[in-house]
């Protein structure tokens, strides 16, 4: 376990997320599943089916964090070109892989394989296999490259299994401290002032809207207990002042 921050990004793919034919639910999957192993999710994208927006994306963000992790785009169809263009990512050749093969034909018969379903068996030559326990068409990791499925729970089933091989940070310490109906107007500048004191502590006030009305809670983060605690006192003594006040 490393000391520093271990980075992530997410890139989702797929027309139909843009559109909203579909809802993207796996990127607060995999953001909730990093953080409880101490990874950070630093940024999320979505693109088109555009091989060269594919490429674009992956080549930044993978030079740009720890992990690149993406969903989407490795089915059997035509648009399916998430492996194409993350080998040109890399500058690979990509050809059918006879490991993908071999996981297909567990739940396909010869008949059934046919060239559409054979294109989930094309893998960027030298990547690693991330086997997929539900529907068997593999996804798979290059360098730092995690290629995964778009459908949630297979996504899920295989972050499951690449998770345990990931390299994880100390893991990010969370304090919520409910500010109930008190505006953030009338604390905001004192926060910033504690927020300003404790270096190394994430503070943020998060307004939202219930049947009793509008209540907001404070969030402290941070991978430093004791001055995670210290500044999460000073926001409890702070709003205790205001109450008082009421």
């Amino acid at each position: 376990m490393q000391s520093t921050p271990i980075t992530a990004a997410v890139l989702v793919i797929g027309d139909e997320i843009l559109s909203g034919r579909t809802q993207d639910t796996n990127t607060h999957y995999i953001a909730n599943y990093l953080h409880q192993i101490g990874i950070d999710l630093c940024e999320a994208r979505i693109v088109a089916d555009d091989e060269a927006e594919i490429v674009a994306a992956v080549n930044a963000l993978r030079q740009r964090y720890h992990y690149l992790f993406t969903t989407g785009g490795i089915g059997p169809t035509h648009d399916d070109i998430t492996a194409d263009a993350v080998a040109r990512a890399f500058g690979l050749e990509i050809k059918e892989d006879a490991r993908a093969l071999a996981m297909l034909r567990e739940r396909f018969s010869e008949m059934e394989l046919n060239p559409a379903r054979r294109r989930m068996a094309r893998i960027p030559v030298g990547a690693e296999l991330v086997p997929n326990a539900l529907s068997k068409a593999p996804g798979f990791w290059l360098g730092n490259v995690i290629v995964m499925a778009g459908v949630p729970a297979i996504m899920q089933s295989m972050l499951d299994t690449v998770g345990q091989k990931l390299e994880v940070g100390v893991q990010m310490l969370v304090e919520t401290i409910q500010a109930g109906a008190i505006a953030e107007g009338r604390y905001a500048m004192q926060l910033e002032e504690i927020a300003r004191h404790y270096d190394g502590v994430s503070i943020g006030s998060y307004p939202s809207f219930t049947s009793q009305g509008m209540r907001n809670q404070i969030v402290l983060r941070s991978r430093d207990s004791e001055r995670l605690e210290q500044a999460a006192l000073q926001v409890r003594q702070m709003i205790s002042e205001i109450i008082s006040l009421d």
